[in-house]
């Protein structure tokens, strides 16, 4: 073999082993980072070795009403946890025993917590839990006996408690975090509590406060001898902050009172605030019963409710508005000066260029602006909506007309969410030309084609609440601030949201044409039964028609007149007109809440009221004048 052979065989054989000695190096450096980044299966032994980590749970954050009266607040739960590798053989019998456990139960939740799809975090040598909300009786049998379950211990937290049986949906409650939740938010891990619905969920994180920790030192038998370097390294948990909120329990418990045995709901707003002072859902239901370990069997039992109490029908219902909107159509067309307070329209008990439909009721005819909120007339704002949308001289085509008439009622508050601090509210629907351009096939549509939304109907929708704050955006003559329910935060500030006030785009002088027509409505039109001796009332009535059975009946207004301090919206579903049962349940609410009791004039109303059986095959109206029921059928009634 030459020489340049034998150097070229030497210099392959270098860089071979150099290459072996990388690959080498390489490894064990991957082997070091895994063991020591990734896996924290060695430092948890020997932290478990040496110490063990209590976690200490803060005080979650109480809420109270505006008048102070505590509604929500804490009480000493426990919780079992384990180490796993520290439990040694134990009597399961007895364990069970106390628990109220089966041999199986036990079993599934040995298993239920090493599997690592259910519980990420899973490790032999970090603490693990076990069971929660362990009653007094529990807590006491089972601390008795701890000595003989090596390896388990008892974990102090709080479980909510309720001084009221109302309020459910804007509450809401607390469960079991899900494994989707440990993984987007590290706070949590298996066997926490967060807020699921209502205030406890949108503010969550100001309730829950700060995790504490205590470091415990073990001996080698792994017994704990006390605190490690006397608590120097333990951390304080710090409690959540207390919530304040706008609603008047007593108004919310009379609402839900009157409210019982309907389906629907009431939302009452302080207009120069835009505090929230009852959001009503009927039917609703007691929140205790979504505490303890009941809660999975309670909950499926009011998932499978056909009523839906579990349904937030203040927020998340959405419903054709009915009458109510013919205030935002007015206004709409004043403003763009298709009308003036003074123009008319007649009425021959329909509108006469729709072939008598949408149907109307008998009043004097023709009519102006005021007169014609104050009778509700249907034709008056079907004739507005088609000169505004047939307009050539204003708009270049309907598409144009149409989408400047629907940035108006965006403005006022519908078509999006309100932005209200309760989570899962619904935005209902104003539809744009592209919506009906697309439904008709074509950009060559007319007024006549969408008529019925001149008078709150076809495919308009609204929530309560989104009814309620035109309520209270007319009473401030032209702007609201976002509803809110919360109205104080301990130690903090309201988000600016809430306190800054938001512009219609239609101008203050719009407004009092609609405020007068509400007002005369009132005192002598078709929501009179509204009316409060010694305040002035502006309202308005809707019923809006129902694919499915008897309209909805519908009220919306404010009080007092020139110094409003609540603005309302009542819905019953399949109640029928809105004088029905909207305007006596509202006129209710009103005098609650402005004069704080029900004159005895009015019991009589208030029995009537309470006592209706409402639903949707039945109508049951008690009587307490004449002392007898009355039935009714499931008969449509003629819209407004």
């Amino acid at each position: 073999m030459s020489k340049q052979q034998n150097q070229l065989s030497s210099e392959k054989r270098f860089y071979t082993i150099c290459a072996i000695v990388l690959i080498i190096v390489v490894a064990l450096v991957c082997q070091l980072f895994n063991l020591q980044i990734v896996k924290h299966e060695y430092k948890d032994s020997a932290d478990s070795n040496a110490f063990f980590k209590k976690t200490l749970y803060p005080a979650r954050g109480t809420i109270s009403d505006r008048n102070d009266k505590l509604l929500v607040y804490n009480q000493p739960m426990y919780d079992i946890v384990y180490i796993p590798r520290e439990v040694a053989p134990f009597d399961t019998t007895d364990f069970c025993n106390i628990l109220g456990l089966t041999k199986e139960q036990l079993l599934k939740r040995f298993a239920d917590v090493k599997d690592r799809r259910l519980n990420p975090g899973y490790s032999s040598y970090t603490i693990q839990t076990f069971m929660t909300q362990l009653n007094v009786r529990e807590y006491g049998l089972f601390q008795e006996k701890l000595y003989k379950f090596p390896g388990f211990y008892i974990q102090n937290r709080a479980l909510r408690q309720y001084n009221y049986v109302n309020a459910a949906h804007v509450l809401g409650y607390v469960a079991e975090v899900g494994k989707s939740t440990i993984e987007e938010d590290p706070y949590y891990a298996r066997g926490d509590y967060a807020g699921k619905s209502g205030i406890e969920n949108s503010y969550e994180n100001i309730l829950r406060g700060e995790k504490g920790v205590e470091i415990l030192l073990r001996d080698a038998h792994g017994r704990i001898k006390g605190k490690y370097e006397e608590g120097k390294h333990d951390k304080a948990p710090v409690s959540g902050k207390n919530l304040q909120l706008s609603l008047d329990i007593d108004l919310q418990a009379y609402g839900e009172y009157l409210m019982q045995n309907k389906i629907g709901a009431i939302a009452m707003i302080e207009p120069s605030t835009g505090e929230v002072l009852c959001l009503v859902t009927a039917p609703t239901y007691d929140p205790s019963v979504l505490l303890g370990r009941d809660f999975s069997s309670n909950y499926k039992v009011l998932e499978q409710n056909p009523s839906k109490p579990l349904f937030n029908r203040a927020i998340q219902g959405t419903y054709p508005p009915g009458s109510t909107f013919k205030t935002t159509q007015g206004m709409t067309f004043l403003q763009e000066g298709i009308i003036t307070p003074e123009t008319m329209y007649s009425c021959a008990r329909g509108y006469p260029p729709g072939g008598g439909r949408p149907k109307c009721h008998g009043h004097a005819s023709p009519l102006p602006l005021s007169p014609a909120i104050a009778t509700s007339c249907n034709s008056y704002f079907c004739y507005g909506l088609n000169a505004m949308l047939s307009n050539r001289k204003k708009y270049a085509n309907i598409s144009q007309a149409f989408d400047i008439w629907k940035d108006y009622q965006v403005s006022m508050g519908f078509g999006y969410k309100l932005g209200v601090d309760l989570p899962s509210e619904k935005r209902g629907f104003i539809p744009n030309s592209q919506f009906y351009s697309k439904a008709f096939r074509t950009d060559k549509w007319y007024a006549q084609n969408v008529i019925s939304i001149a008078i709150g109907q076809g495919e308009v929708l609204s929530t309560p609440l989104q009814i309620a704050n035109l309520g209270a955006t007319i009473a401030n003559r032209g702007y609201f601030l976002t509803p809110h329910v919360v109205r104080q935060i301990q130690d903090q500030t309201l988000n600016k949201e809430f306190t800054e006030k938001r512009f219609t785009k239609v101008s203050t002088e719009n407004y009092l044409p609609i405020v007068e027509g509400m007002a005369r409505a009132v005192t002598g039109g078709t929501c009179h039964g509204a009316a409060i001796p010694d305040i002035a009332v502006a309202g308005k009535t809707g019923t809006a028609e129902n694919p499915h059975g008897r309209d909805h009946s519908w009220f919306m207004g404010f009080a007092p007149v020139d110094n409003p301090k609540v603005a309302i919206a009542v819905l019953v579903e399949n109640a029928g007109f809105g004088a029905r049962f909207a305007v006596p349940i509202a006129k209710l609410m009103m005098t609650k809440y402005l004069k704080g009791e029900i004159p005895a004039s009015d019991k009589y109303l208030e029995e009537n009221m309470a006592n209706a059986v409402v639903l949707p095959n039945v109508m049951t109206v008690w009587s307490s004048r004449k002392g007898t029921t009355a039935s009714e059928d499931n008969s449509q009634e003629i819209t407004e």
